[in-house]
């Protein structure tokens, strides 16, 4: 039985059914107001809104004010607060706090009050919502559609469980430095000595360090540069390497690869999933589109989409998606399946939760939106986006920061940013007529020395380097592939 009955308890049935323990409050007020440095061993669990007893909220508020500005919380102290407080009348007035405060056994148990105060707080909020998804369920309207309902509950409840890891704080740098030490011994024990996940292309993760959990990476380029090409390039070798076993700290999960969600924003899932086909079978994707292809090989296409079959690569293809629906379904992908990377092809295609006055705030909700789904699934967000026209202005065609549509807000927010240039693209455009045979011969020699080859510029890195990558691009497979260097023609590899 509880000592204390709680103002307004005869309000209801369902008020005497909610979770709670006005014993654990007791004491935990009584602890603070008797030692005030228990305030800080249970701030940062423990808020006033988690008491179920509305005076025991006052009481908490109170004696967190005073305490946060370095003065004493005290029975004596908060008795001038609550002389007119009618909830406190009804327990005795202030000696209330006096009574609470001498009741207390002891404060090494504080913590534990407070995590049970905190636990009923939250089966409270769960109750709360269960009743209300209920309520909204029973209401049909127009305006309420069913789906949309399933993910604003799912993101409540996602919401609700996150609040109950508690603040970080400061922590020691003994602790940082174990961490960092964990790291730097995955990157030694991992072939290539990466620290993240291998992208497949060797010298493209000789300078990221492979794709690292928590950042967020730009991949920006105009259209036709091929920015679907390597994204979905690096997808597929990310999936195709996935293996579990155990890892270096005892746990069982992702060794090798990943599991990799894909949100096509642009393409159909059936147009991505021909796009690694033909890379995978080394079939022209214009003669899978038509279904031109010799019996070899139709039977080297079936053979690999065979092989892929196995491949956790999750494609979404739903248009013009909010960003709130892409945490949703990124957090459910994870829960179900795992995710280890995630791929969004388009940034442009995304919406904004909110209507925005302007285009740059909207686009600068949808980067910090990426980033933070980076840093609450711990895994790397890779982000396809668009550059502005003025590049084609230019005598040098190489993209820069500046380039970025919106830049200011994708810029500041990626941890990388990367740009695929193929000069070949704009050399096509250059040819000179036939009758000029000499600039013609000097085309020719240019075409040579750019055909089949790609650059990705790393324009920012807050990890690393910045520099160019040279890659092989076979645009009859839509591949990008690692490039042999002519110091390497000697078969000595990498």
């Amino acid at each position: 039985m509880n000592e204390l009955t709680p103002p307004g308890a005869a309000a209801g049935p369902a008020y005497e059914v909610l979770p709670h323990n006005i014993e654990a409050e007791q004491q935990l007020l009584g602890a603070i107001l008797t030692n005030n440095d228990v305030y800080d061993r249970i701030a940062s669990l423990v808020k006033a809104g988690h008491f179920f007893d509305p005076v025991h909220q006052r009481i908490f508020e109170v004696a967190a004010a005073r305490i946060q500005k370095n003065q004493l919380a005290s029975p004596v102290t908060l008795k001038a607060y609550f002389e007119d407080d009618p909830g406190l009348r009804e327990l005795g007035g202030p000696a209330y706090l006096a009574r609470i405060a001498g009741a207390a056994i002891s404060a090494y148990a504080a913590r534990d009050f407070a995590q049970m105060i905190y636990d009923l707080a939250v089966r409270r909020e769960l109750i709360a919502l269960g009743r209300d998804i209920a309520s909204r369920a029973g209401k049909v309207e127009v305006a309420s559609d069913p789906a949309d309902q399933i993910t604003e509950a799912e993101q409540r409840l996602y919401k609700l469980g996150e609040q109950g890891a508690t603040e970080r704080g400061f922590q020691s740098f003994l602790r940082a430095v174990t961490a960092a030490v964990h790291v730097a011994n995955a990157a030694y024990r991992r072939d290539g000595g990466l620290a993240g996940i291998s992208t497949g292309l060797a010298d493209l993760d000789k300078k990221l360090g492979g794709l690292h959990p928590s950042d967020l990476l730009i991949l920006a380029g105009r259209p036709s540069m091929g920015k679907t090409s390597l994204a979905t390039n690096i997808a597929f070798n990310i999936a195709r390497a996935y293996r579990r076993g155990l890892r270096p700290d005892g746990t069982e999960g992702t060794v090798n690869g990943g599991v990799v969600g894909f949100f096509s924003l642009e393409m159909s899932a059936e147009q991505l999933a021909a796009r690694i086909l033909s890379e995978a079978s080394e079939v022209p994707s214009e003669q899978i589109r038509r279904g031109d292809m010799t019996e070899v090989e139709f039977r080297r296409f079936l053979e690999a989409a065979k092989a892929l079959e196995s491949c956790p690569l999750y494609i979404d293809d739903t248009p013009a998606l909010p960003i709130s629906q892409v945490a949703a379904r990124a957090r459910r992908l994870k829960r179900t399946h795992g995710l280890d990377v995630l791929f969004v092809d388009y940034l442009q295609l995304l919406r904004a939760g909110s209507a925005k006055e302007n285009r740059v705030n909207e686009v600068s909700e949808i980067t910090q939106g990426l980033k933070a789904i980076a840093k609450e699934l711990n895994i790397p967000v890779v982000a396809l986006s668009q550059l502005s026209r003025q590049v084609e202005a230019r005598d040098d065609k190489r993209p820069q920061l500046a380039d970025l549509r919106e830049s200011g807000s994708i810029e500041q927010d990626a941890d990388v940013v990367m740009f695929v240039f193929r000069e070949e693209y704009y050399r096509e455009r250059e040819k000179p007529g036939d009758h000029d045979l000499e600039a013609m011969a000097k085309w020719q020699q240019i075409m040579e020395q750019v055909h089949g080859k790609a650059e990705v510029i790393i324009g920012k890195q807050r990890h690393g380097p910045i520099g160019s990558v040279a890659l092989s691009f076979e645009a009859r497979f839509t591949r990008f592939g690692n490039l042999v260097q002519s110091w390497q023609d000697d078969g000595a590899g990498y």
